[in-house]
């Protein structure tokens, strides 16, 4: 059958469905009101669905006629978002808007990660004119930040094992292939303790302007991390003076580049003063000088603040700044089979000093399970020598499909019918939930496709709205000859 032979709905539905999704905070760990939703969306639709404890959903919805004795379909998305650039995540919604073919959003990340391939399969769902075999809508939770609701899910959860992935960003491409994903927060222990008093001079660093991104598909575009900034600026001071650090917070969410950073430290007055505050001019020219091309916006900032009640012991201080020092940040390893993608890589997501610790985030990632693992334990002993303790989060296996398989070859044979060319079948350094469904559903097939989404998990996040409308179009199709 080819898409000439009857008429495709409008993309339209699409759209009102991730207009409406967008209403709806939905930061990782927080998604039981887009549960609701979805479970909601399935009664007024008539549709049976399953919602487990972790807050997944799935909505069965019957095959068309004439598709009865086909093979259940499997529709995957998951429900969370990377929330930057918001006051309150967990009651902000997000503002989209067009501008010149793309969809954006007012000053936060816009979700279309994974909102939108979730919205094309609610709409299809809605959609009684759309020929499909038996569908299974599976729509996970926390998967920007640990994956815990596909690696909790039951045996018996999900039935199909034809799973069209709508969760990828490159448009002309098939994802057949995830890197593993090595998630881990670290804890140094604090005692704070009373400011000192005296002639002491207070200063608040900030650095900004960060472009930050995606920390695996943006890992190695040269891109300022704030966390690597902040050690740096730290360590020139420390190098020079003693100081003491009240406060830390850099980085916005686990998965992403950190792109902005704030912290507050004394020193005393005289020279030491005089040396922090001319390390913005020299700071911000080593800025330009490593990243002018590639992140010409980063800036530091260097201040006078007001005087702090405590401050962070030594031990700590030390431990943080030796420990960034000793673990990798960026690229590991280039693949060696895989010509210009990244293998193994290891970013620093988050600092936050809070309360009686010091809060670090590593994520580890490579296509190479063992070297994944052995990364990740080299990271938690340099921690683990300064104190700290390490709690693993996320431990996603990475994924690799038969590039061979007879469902690949369709979705190919559909995207040359529909849009007159076939997407290049790539394995990409980030993590898919593919993995895990794997393990759980032994025999399932995974063709991972999407529209064109540019700098995902940043306040720069945008779609092309044509890309949508193209996707849609083959997913009409794949489903129709499926």
């Amino acid at each position: 059958m080819s898409n000439c032979e009857f008429v495709l709905p409008p993309v339209d539905a699409v759209f009102e469905i991730f207009k409406q999704l967008n209403q709806i905070p939905r930061p990782s760990h927080h998604e039981e009101r887009v549960a609701d939703f979805l479970c909601q969306y399935a009664e007024r639709l008539g549709l049976e669905y399953d919602r487990d404890a972790h807050n997944c959903v799935v909505i069965r919805k019957p095959a068309s006629p004439d598709y009865e004795q086909s093979e259940p379909v499997v529709l995957l998305n998951h429900m969370d978002m990377v929330c930057v650039g918001m006051n309150d995540p967990l009651n902000d919604p997000v503002q989209a808007y067009t501008d010149g073919g793309w969809m954006k959003a007012r000053g936060t990340s816009l979700g279309a990660d994974n909102g939108i391939g979730l919205s094309m399969a609610l709409a299809v769902l809605a959609d009684d004119t759309i020929e499909h075999p038996a569908l299974e809508v599976m729509t996970t939770t926390n998967e920007e930040d640990g994956m815990s609701g596909a690696a909790n899910l039951s045996p018996d959860f999900l039935k199909g094992r034809k799973v069209i992935n709508l969760d990828s960003e490159d448009y002309d491409t098939i994802t057949t292939g995830a890197a593993g994903a090595y998630l881990q927060l670290h804890r140094i222990p604090v005692a704070l303790q009373p400011a000192p008093k005296g002639k002491y001079r207070w200063y608040r660093i900030t650095i900004s302007g960060g472009q930050g991104g995606h920390s695996g598909v943006d890992i190695n575009k040269g891109r300022a991390s704030a966390v690597v900034l902040t050690w740096a600026v730290l360590a020139a001071i420390y190098n020079e003076y003693d100081f003491s650090l009240s406060s830390i917070r850099v980085g916005e969410a686990n998965a992403s580049i950190a792109s902005s950073a704030e912290m507050v430290i004394c020193v005393p007055s005289g020279e030491a003063a005089e040396f922090v505050k001319s390390q913005e001019e020299s700071f911000n020219a080593w800025i330009a000088e490593e990243y002018g091309t590639t992140d010409p916006d980063v800036r530091c900032h260097i201040e006078k603040t007001t005087p702090q009640d405590t401050v962070i012991n030594d031990e700590a201080l030390d431990g943080l700044l030796t420990a960034l020092e000793q673990i990798p940040q960026g690229v590991v390893k280039m693949s060696e089979t895989m010509p210009g993608t990244v293998e193994t890589s290891n970013n620093v997501g988050r600092i936050v000093s809070e309360g009686d610790h010091l809060l670090v985030s590593t994520h580890t990632r490579s296509f190479i399970d063992a070297d994944m693992e052995a990364l990740g334990k080299d990271i938690r002993e340099a921690f683990a020598a300064q104190g700290a303790t390490s709690e693993l989060v996320m431990s996603a296996p990475a994924w690799q499909e038969n590039p061979d398989s007879d469902f690949l070859r369709l979705t190919s044979d559909v995207f040359l019918d529909v849009l007159g060319w076939r997407p290049r079948p790539v394995a990409m350094h980030f993590v898919l939930e593919a993995g895990y469904f794997v393990q759980k559903y032994p025999g399932i097939e995974m063709a991972s496709i999407g529209p064109r989404i540019i700098e995902p998990h940043s306040a720069k996040e945008r779609v092309e709205l044509s890309t949508i409308n193209d996707i849609w179009r083959v997913l009409i199709v794949l489903l129709s000859r499926l």
